[in-house]
């Protein structure tokens, strides 16, 4: 019980190995960690013998379970894809079949909450932890009764400080770049309380990581919150940076703390409308981008994209910034050129570079220098055939050819998109070619078009491969 109470927010460098099943290189440490990790977050059970456990599936079924978690392929096998989520920065609570709170509904008996801030930590000012803990603080009370008020003195409902390792309550931190933080459900005593690393480095920006966020995601725990597998959630398992300037609590954290306590009695007490993470399913979705990256298809809507893997049939979604915490929050454009094995993202009038999963140095880089006029501020698709080595730019109600050869615009455009593939509309969303077919995505629909003829041969929803 005071397991499930404990949530710990965990810090795990990357995988760098690409490897089916368990790896031939260093295989046994990564056994040796993935079953550390199925113990800490899905109860996997100690034998004695831990190789009869394997031979029989124990950790096998573990390993299915979180790939049901996380939307990635279930096969029980503890391959790459598998590693590096659980590698990835992320709380430690168990994670459960859906988004919950906590067994018995544990909440605070009272809507008036105080907090106290024990120590502070060196890595920012006391200003700006205080500023960083109020905010977070706000995210909650914003959209529920809930009330916080900070004492400078005396015993509080939920106590913060940093420490480092061995910090007094039978949980230490393990040093750089291991857990970040961990808080307490709602309960008498060290309910509540909430414990950052001090051998992490922590900011009010992106660098480290961001003071703000992490208090947040366990300000919720410390609320009664569980996990959610909604990857655009707060309370999402996995730690990720996003702009905080403007932040709103996304849907799915609002109606669970609201499950608990409550709607905020105040109307609209914020401006902000909170974020819902896209669906898939949704008939009327209209898609930002999309791109193939090495066999792989990436569909991109606002901060989110999904990951269609050719050898797997279930579509992983993902945060952009869960991937690539450098790029913006959101893709106006992508396609991918098999000749230079380069993704380009675009977003405004800038430009990314992607060598497999990693941005290429020199990036961002100006759409300017590719030749674009100076009134074109942004680009709606791009589209790239790997046979004429063109690329098509839609802008508008006009496209541009690009030459990746000589890495200049061809004459005589722009040109009019309804006059080219008449029908579309005028407009493209996202664009891709696929095996000699364009797919061109205007709204909800998406129009295939033969390349060498342009003639269009049908028209799908935009989602009929996705859902």
């Amino acid at each position: 019980m005071m397991w499930m109470k404990l949530l710990v927010l965990s810090a795990l460098a990357l995988s760098a190995h690409a490897v089916p099943i368990f790896p031939a290189d260093n295989g046994e440490d990564n056994m040796d960690f993935a079953e550390k990790y199925l113990k800490h977050f899905y109860n996997l059970t100690s034998t004695e013998n831990p190789s009869f456990r394997r031979r029989h599936g124990g950790v096998m079924d573990k390993v299915k379970e979180m790939q049901k978690f996380f939307g990635l392929k279930v096969s029980g096998v503890l391959d790459s894809d598998t590693l590096k989520v659980m590698k990835k920065p992320r709380c430690g609570v168990p994670d459960g079949e859906q988004y919950t709170t906590y067994p018995g509904g544990l909440k605070w008996p009272t809507n008036s909450l105080t907090y106290r801030i024990e120590n502070y930590t060196p890595d920012m000012s006391n200003s700006d932890v205080n500023k960083a803990i109020e905010k977070a603080f706000q995210v909650w009370s914003k959209v529920t009764p809930l009330k916080f008020t900070r004492l400078t003195s005396g015993t509080a409902d939920i106590r913060i400080s940093f420490g480092a390792r061995d910090h007094g309550d039978f949980y230490p931190f393990d040093g750089p770049e291991g857990i970040l933080a961990h808080a307490f459900a709602p309960a008498a005593g060290i309910g509540g309380d909430t414990h950052f690393d001090e051998d992490e480095t922590f900011s009010a920006g992106s660098a480290g990581y961001n003071l703000f966020l992490v208090a947040a995601h366990e300000f919720g725990h410390a609320l009664g919150l569980s996990h959610s597998q909604d990857p655009g959630a707060l309370m999402y398992p996995i730690y990720s940076y996003t702009d905080t300037s403007n932040y709103a609590l996304p849907r799915d954290d609002v109606r669970g703390i609201q499950s608990l306590y409550g709607p905020n009695p105040v109307t609209d007490p914020d401006p902000n409308t909170p974020p819902t993470t896209p669906n898939a399913c949704d008939p009327n979705l209209v898609l930002d981008a999309i791109t193939s990256l090495r066999g792989e298809t990436m569909y991109f809507k606002d901060r989110f994209f999904w990951r269609q893997i050719p050898q797997n049939n279930q579509v992983e979604q993902h945060s952009i910034h869960y991937f690539w915490p450098e790029l913006p929050s959101s893709i106006d454009a992508a396609y991918e050129s098999q000749h230079s094995d380069r993704v380009f993202l675009f977003k405004g009038a800038q430009y990314w570079a992607l060598f497999g999963y990693d941005v290429d140095q020199g990036f961002p880089q100006s759409i300017y220098n590719m030749g674009f006029p100076k009134n074109v501020k942004r680009i709606d698709a791009a589209l790239h055939n790997e046979n004429t080595g063109k690329t098509f730019f839609f802008v508008g109600n006009q496209y541009y050819s690009y030459d990746d050869s000589t890495q200049k615009m061809d004459k005589g455009f722009p040109r009019s998109i309804e006059g080219d593939f008449p029908g579309i509309g005028g407009k493209v969303d996202a664009a891709i070619e696929i095996r000699g077919f364009m797919y061109l995505y205007n709204g909800p629909r998406v129009f295939e078009y033969r390349f060498s003829s342009k003639r269009n041969i049908r028209v799908m929803n935009s989602n009929y491969n996705l859902c």
